[in-house]
């Protein structure tokens, strides 16, 4: 069966691997991925925020603070992939304690 898109075409039938009960999907859901993803986005900007003012906006850094954007990017990014994996992982220790 085709569900009817909302400009009146119709769309292909979603596979039963895409649905919530699958098991990657209940596996992702049961670790928290995405809840720990949003955590570690908001860590990883605001260590990043706070790198920044601190290290080029207080002490008045001669070069054009647009160099630092980049590497502000970078420090966002990792920190924000390193606290997901480690809430994800705390989550997977938890969860095969209890099996």
């Amino acid at each position: 069966m085709a569900s009817e898109r909302r400009d009146g075409g119709e769309s292909a039938p979603v596979p039963e691997a895409a649905d919530a009960d699958s098991g990657r999907a209940a596996f992702v859901a049961a670790l928290r991925v995405r809840r720990n993803a949003k955590w570690g986005l908001a860590a990883g900007l605001a260590l990043a925020l706070a790198a920044f003012v601190l290290f080029v906006l207080l002490p008045g850094s001669r070069r054009s603070p647009a160099l630092y954007v980049g590497l502000g990017f970078v420090l966002a990014l990792s920190t924000a992939g390193l606290v997901a994996f480690l809430l994800t992982l705390g989550r997977a220790v938890r969860l095969s304690r209890r099996l």
